[in-house]
């Protein structure tokens, strides 16, 4: 809703700073999205008067003289097709500033001087949306009595000010110029004064030259004023400035005298042609199912029987409170006019726009609702204007069928209710204050009082309706502030939401990005990656096969997402899920199954992306164990990796179970190459974990120890040994010697080559001892290193090179 600042200060006698009042209706209920002022970033632009134009041969161009108020004429080169001697214009002189911040200059055009620009509507950056018809194509022509040499901005209200509100549903009173005002004056505990119209009728009855019908219970109130011998024309200046200013684009003084209303009091109003009606005879009704109507736009639209249509002699004129129909549009020719005011059901007109993807003022109005009460007054009104604007006769009397309740509204509450929501000690006086800054009646007191609420707030109708009311206007910022009461139990993340927020968090920070997939797969699938495979927990009814079955691994749902990307050519991918699987222990059909809380991620592709200085690396099994190895240290938890052939969907030399002594945690690995092949992915490393089991090994957290201040001692080993011995191995041969002072094994150097016997490789090692009490002397050291390595020796067959 656009609402012009000016107008408004007509309506309610305020005089603040409009970013004052959009800081107050912010704060009372009704969101202000921005105020904004046409004329900014626009100077030098004043009034001309063409005093001669001359056409130039072989062009479009016209060389003006103009009279901007200065001692001399100023000539401007136009090639606007409406320019010619006699009509006042906005000239931009040297040095103005006009739409985007253009600066105006003078220069030749054609070898003529021209010593400004005169200008149209859209070069001021007016949208073109709401510029006049007759000038879109050219220049905009001034008001008769504009003086040479005045700024423009007051002729065409450009210094006007509008303010941009956020309707909510719930406060669509507010769509209206007078629903605006009453919201201001009470927040200011201003008076509305609205100016008003008296009808001028003529002795002819209406009822003689129109019927209004009503058969449709969607149409609640259908009434209708007939206007002879109005002349179609321009409307005034003021009109068409007021309509540009708030988002709509003047047509006729009739049409334009409708959408005034409709922004004015909120009523949607129509203007048909009467002279293009068959009879008199309206009815509102449902339209029938295969019926069609051309609207304004010029569209064709199709009708069903959920749509309301305006008829006559039983023909669809109009779309009921969307959009009226072109057959019986006002043009320059009308001379009778039909006004119409309606009420229609929002939820109807709300289906009839969504379906036809037709959105109007009219149709935004009706579908959050209009004012009962001033449906008559709308009426009245517009007919008035057309008297005053067009020229035209009221024919005595309205049309009417239907009826719409407009009695206020009464609701009760008491002094007690209201404190206890509110945290107030109001008393009933501020009660009677509020209410009546409101406009509202209130009769009663502290024990039980009931507000009349008028008809022109219809979201008011419970006690905390009225609660809010009172919050709003004596002041969000006013209401106490308390903190609760600490009676409960303070709130913490369990140890399971603990666990997986910390296992989010190194995984992300491993670089993995985090996937959802589904818990229903295929029977197969299901246990393909299952160390320990149960019996399957089945749908009774499923959708499809591909979700028939509860999932006892997360791998399977993995790969059919890295197969989806790899087939669309995204093809480095590290991805993980944090969910459940199901273990089936009982009878699949009477028994739940165990959900147990897991952790999966899958890497394929390239880890360091090829350039000029960097080769290309690709993922393998020992980066999947690292991005593992950094969750367990977070963890704080000591696990093993052992070799393991038992997985068939597993590659048999590069999968290793994860034990955390003798329990198993899960497994780490490459997808065996055909099951691979199956999913039509390229080699691809995984890996799965129990985090329940996790989450009941996690030990208390760790006792703070003092950093010691004694320096540590490494040592390196080089050992030749079998091919087949493992890492893990020789780490237990290495901690079995039983050094309390070896306090970090790390694996620096593999090699298998030429200089190495057939069936032998070579492993280096750092060790690293410290002693938290004292200095290790080298005697001390070199005794750990005899243990380690006798050890060694005697469990691997080490040969220490």
């Amino acid at each position: 809703m656009l609402v012009s600042y000016k107008w408004l200060k007509e309506l309610v006698a305020i005089d603040v700073p409009s970013q004052e009042l959009a800081e107050k209706m912010s704060t009372t209920g009704i969101e202000v999205e921005g105020v904004e002022s046409p004329a900014e970033g626009l100077s030098k632009l004043v009034v001309g008067e063409v005093v001669s134009c001359e056409d130039v041969p072989d062009t479009h161009l016209h060389l003006c003289q103009v009279n901007t108020g200065d001692k001399e004429l100023r000539q401007v080169v136009c090639g606007a097709p409406n320019v010619r001697a006699g009509i006042k214009v906005i000239v931009a002189i040297p040095g103005a500033r006009i739409a985007d911040n253009y600066k105006i200059k003078k220069g030749k055009i054609r070898g003529m001087e021209s010593l400004g620009m005169i200008c149209s509507l859209a070069e001021l950056g007016i949208s073109d949306s709401v510029i006049p018809k007759e000038f879109s194509d050219g220049i905009q022509i001034l008001p008769e009595d504009a003086v040479p040499g005045d700024e423009i901005f007051k002729y065409l209200d450009l210094d006007d000010e509008i303010i941009e509100l956020s309707i909510t549903p719930n406060r669509a009173d507010a769509l209206s110029m007078r629903g605006v005002a009453h919201e201001v004056a009470a927040i200011y505990g201003q008076a509305i004064q609205f100016p008003e119209k008296v009808v001028k009728e003529s002795e002819k009855p209406a009822k003689d030259k129109i019927s209004v019908g009503i058969d449709s219970d969607k149409v609640l109130m259908y009434s209708a004023r007939v206007v002879e011998n109005v002349v179609v024309k321009p409307s005034p200046q003021w009109l068409q400035n007021l309509l540009m200013n708030q988002g709509i684009r003047p047509i006729n003084n009739v049409v334009d005298v409708t959408n005034y209303i409709l922004l004015y009091f909120g009523q949607p109003m129509h203007a048909f042609d009467f002279d293009k009606f068959e009879n008199g005879d309206i009815l509102a009704r449902q339209a029938k199912a295969g019926e069609s109507l051309i609207t304004l736009d010029g569209e064709v639209r199709e009708l069903t029987t959920e749509d309301i249509v305006i008829t006559v002699n039983d023909k669809p004129v109009a779309l009921g409170g969307v959009m009226g129909g072109q057959s019986t549009e006002i043009d320059a020719n009308s001379k009778t006019v039909v006004l119409e005011a309606a009420v229609f059901d929002g939820k109807s007109i709300r289906k009839t726009s969504g379906r036809l993807n037709l959105r109007s003022e009219s149709s935004s109005r009706f579908e959050k609702g209009v004012n009962y009460a001033t449906v008559t007054e709308a009426l009245d009104f517009a007919a008035a204007m057309l008297t005053e604007l067009a020229e035209g006769e009221v024919l005595s009397g309205i049309v009417s069928a239907g009826h719409v309740p407009t009695e206020a509204v009464e609701v009760s509450t008491n002094l007690d209710y209201v404190n206890t929501r509110l945290g107030t000690t109001l008393d009933y006086t501020d009660i009677e204050a509020i209410f009546a800054k409101l406009g509202f009646g209130i009769t009663g007191d502290a024990a039980h009082f009931t507000v009349s609420v008028p008809r022109r707030r219809w979201d008011i109708s419970i006690q905390a309706d009225l609660v809010e009311e009172i919050a709003r206007i004596y002041g969000y910022d006013q209401l106490p502030t308390t903190l609760p009461e600490a009676a409960g139990t303070a709130g913490e993340l369990t140890l399971t939401q603990s666990l997986r927020r910390k296992v989010r968090t190194l995984a992300e920070g491993a670089g993995l990005s985090e996937i959802i997939s589904y818990a229903l797969t295929t029977p197969e699938k299901a246990v393909e990656f299952t160390p320990q495979a149960t019996q399957l927990t089945e749908l009774m009814w499923p959708m499809t096969v591909e979700r028939s079955v509860l999932r006892q691994n997360m791998i399977s749902g993995m790969l059919d997402t890295i197969a989806y990307n790899v087939a669309r050519q995204n093809k480095n991918l590290a991805i993980y899920e944090i969910g459940k699987i199901f273990e089936q222990t009982g009878h699949p059909k009477e028994d739940l199954p165990t959900e147990i809380n897991s952790f999966a991620f899958a890497l394929s592709g390239l880890v360091v992306e090829k350039d000029f200085q960097t080769p290309a690396t690709p993922v393998d099994f020992f980066y999947a164990k690292g991005i593992l190895e950094a969750i367990f240290k977070k963890l704080n938890l000591e696990v093993t990796y052992v070799a393991t052939k038992e997985l068939t969907s597993m590659h048999p030399g590069r999968t290793a179970e994860i034990r955390l002594g003798e329990q198993l945690l899960g497994f780490v690995g490459q997808v065996h190459p055909q099951t691979a092949k199956n999913y039509d992915i390229p080699e691809t490393y995984v890996a799965e974990l129990n985090l329940s089991a996790i989450e009941e090994a996690l030990q208390a957290d760790p006792i703070f120890k003092d950093i010691t201040k004694f320096p540590a001692v490494s040592r390196d080993i080089a050992l030749l040994l079998d091919k087949e011995t493992t890492h893990q191995s020789i780490l237990d041969a290495i901690y079995a010697a039983g050094v309390k002072r070896l306090t970090e094994v790390k694996l620096f150097d593999v090699y298998q080559g030429e200089r190495i016997e057939a069936g032998k490789k070579s492993m280096a090692y750092s060790l690293t001892f410290q002693n938290p009490s004292d200095n290790l002397t080298d005697e001390e050291v070199a005794k750990y290193m005899e243990k380690i390595t006798k050890s060694l020796v005697e469990t691997v067959a080490a040969e220490v090179r």
